[in-house]
């Protein structure tokens, strides 16, 4: 568990009203082919600062452990529910790029337009200008509306069959089914309906 006063200051309550501190955590998979260290976890940083010391840490410790390459995650935000999310990538490993373009990945000029802005652009950044570390980010479609399963999905598709995973990915099926009803109810709203709601708020 990694613990940082750059996250905020809050604990978490499960379905039991038990509380816990938020936290990162780091998990190690001892594995043919490779070991894998995987970094996730509540929250990022606050501020800028708290961004960059995280991944670097992360990175520090991550080089100790003769990490070789990086993969790092995240969504691209295109404002519109999408039937099958496209993946999209930034690189700065040549070689990864190639590989993952195979698995359908998409490397589009100037996408995201506005960069890739926490840590999955951080920990890409910095593993490859401070410690000689290649990488690849890879990106999957999202409305940004909702939790989207559905581009998890597919983002997790790629990242199985890139390092040869045996991964179960229908697991996320349910959890896109409970999104599709609620995103189909908010589209069966009447206008007026909406209209009314938005007066409301107003």
């Amino acid at each position: 568990d990694v613990f940082s006063v750059h996250l905020p200051p809050q604990v978490l309550i499960n379905e039991e009203a038990a509380a816990r501190l938020v936290r990162n955590e780091l998990y190690y998979k001892k594995r043919k082919g490779g070991d894998l260290i995987i970094f996730t976890g509540d929250f990022q940083g606050l501020t800028s600062q708290g961004q960059y010391e995280i991944c670097y840490r992360v990175l520090e410790l991550s080089k100790k452990l003769d990490v070789r390459k990086i993969i790092t995650l995240g969504g691209y935000q295109i404002g519109k529910l999408m039937e099958i999310p496209r993946v999209f990538g930034a690189y700065t490993s040549r070689d990864m790029k190639e590989q993952v373009e195979k698995l359908g990945v998409i490397f589009s000029k100037n996408e995201p337009g506005g960069g890739i802005v926490g840590g999955a652009g951080l920990i890409l950044g910095i593993g490859y200008e401070l410690f000689n570390l290649p990488g690849v980010c890879l990106m999957g479609e999202t409305s940004g509306y909702f939790t989207d399963p559905k581009s998890a999905k597919q983002v997790t598709k790629v990242v199985v069959d890139y390092l040869g995973l045996s991964a179960d990915v229908s697991l996320f099926d349910e959890r896109i089914k409970e999104i599709e009803e609620i995103t189909n109810k908010m589209i069966e709203v009447p206008p007026e309906e909406k209209k009314e709601d938005l007066g409301y708020f107003g």
